[in-house]
């Protein structure tokens, strides 16, 4: 009898799916399939010089610009779905307008999306580039003489919520802290794009009660460097100092910088700010919605520490519900505050008054 030959990938769909973000990020396309439908994608940021150089000679007339439901909204289209702008050239120029630009409004009608068109989206998403792209239907799911990653559509769909609990702890060890002395890192790896994310356990706390926990979105800007223009720095040392005067606690530091639109979006819809919108309007504008993130990773790494019940330490709602749905259970609740400065205050009361967040 035959032995089978043992497979080096046993889910070569989520796989694939993640080849497929590292070639977005790289400024390369890629090609999604349905079935025997096929199309060429590639994200506006690439569009330049991918447009100019290789994209063109596969053009055709179905040719389009798919866009968020946000971004419609800017371009002054109101809807709940994204859409598409059919492309009859590949004008560069065109393309900027309606995928990035301020004061742009549609200039044709808006389709309805496919299966294609949406993973096209997911993706851009998942690889944190401008949630915005080019599709180029092909007449074949592949090219001939050409190395393009491909993926099946449907496997992009299926990718966040099966990537929401592969998730390994990697490393640990204590780390001492100011004020902290007892804290221990735990590194786990996985989840969307395989990022790595950390555990911090400061302090000996009960696992057996309910566990003080922050769930902390990094930010670069806040964390690290002091920016004035949010609260997030203070937020996560006024967490470690109360966990370590109060027996102790667990924060997960995630790497969902800008609500999980990513350093480059974040400090795209900075520039935004500074012409005067406030944070989510200039996320609207690069067409991202409200928030991005998701906590159901968050969930497992509490599962993991043998966690599944918190006192949350946080101002949003949506993070208490998140936990929830995510079967972890939220005993209470603790407010957590930074400072209010003359740059952050406008940011804090948008919070409050746009997303609910507790602010008082």
């Amino acid at each position: 009898m035959k032995q089978r030959r043992p497979r080096l990938m046993d889910d070569f769909d989520h796989v694939s799916v993640e080849r497929a973000i590292a070639e977005l990020r790289s400024g390369r396309p890629v090609i999604v399939t349905d079935d025997d439908r096929a199309g060429l994608v590639t994200s506006v940021e690439s569009a330049g010089d991918v447009l100019a150089k290789s994209l063109s000679d596969f053009a055709d007339s179905k040719s389009h610009l798919v866009l968020t439901a946000a971004r419609l909204r800017r371009l002054g289209v109101e809807r709940q779905t994204a859409g598409t702008i059919a492309l009859p050239r590949l004008d560069q120029d065109r393309i900027a307008s309606l995928a990035l630009r301020l004061d742009t409004r549609a200039d044709a009608p808006i389709g309805t999306t496919s299966i294609i068109d949406r993973a096209g989206l997911e993706l851009a998403a998942l690889a944190l580039l401008i949630p915005s792209v080019i599709v180029i239907p092909l007449a074949a799911p592949t090219l001939a003489g050409e190395q393009i990653q491909t993926i099946r559509a449907e496997a992009v769909e299926q990718y966040r919520r099966q990537a929401a609990t592969n998730l390994t702890i990697v490393s640990r060890a204590p780390v001492p802290l100011e004020g902290a002395g007892s804290t221990e890192f735990v590194v786990f790896r996985g989840g969307e794009g395989l990022r790595d994310q950390v555990a911090i356990i400061v302090g000996s706390p009960n696992f057996g009660s309910a566990v003080p926990t922050r769930l902390h979105s990094a930010c670069l800007t806040g964390d690290l460097f002091g920016s004035l223009k949010c609260d997030c720095g203070d937020q996560l040392r006024e967490t470690v100092k109360w966990m370590a005067e109060n027996g102790g606690g667990v924060l997960l530091y995630l790497d969902q910088e800008g609500r999980g639109n990513g350093i480059a979006n974040k400090i795209r819809a900075y520039a935004f700010q500074a012409k005067g919108l406030d944070t989510y309007e200039a996320d609207e504008v690069l067409g991202l919605d409200m928030d991005q993130r998701g906590f159901d990773f968050a969930a497992e790494m509490l599962r993991q520490l043998g966690i599944s019940r918190v006192t949350l330490l946080t101002n949003n709602p949506e993070k208490i519900a998140a936990l929830r749905r995510s079967g972890i259970e939220v005993a209470a609740h603790k407010r957590i505050f930074g400072r209010e400065t003359s740059d952050n205050v406008h940011y804090i009361a948008t919070k409050r008054d746009r997303a609910g967040h507790l602010a008082e």
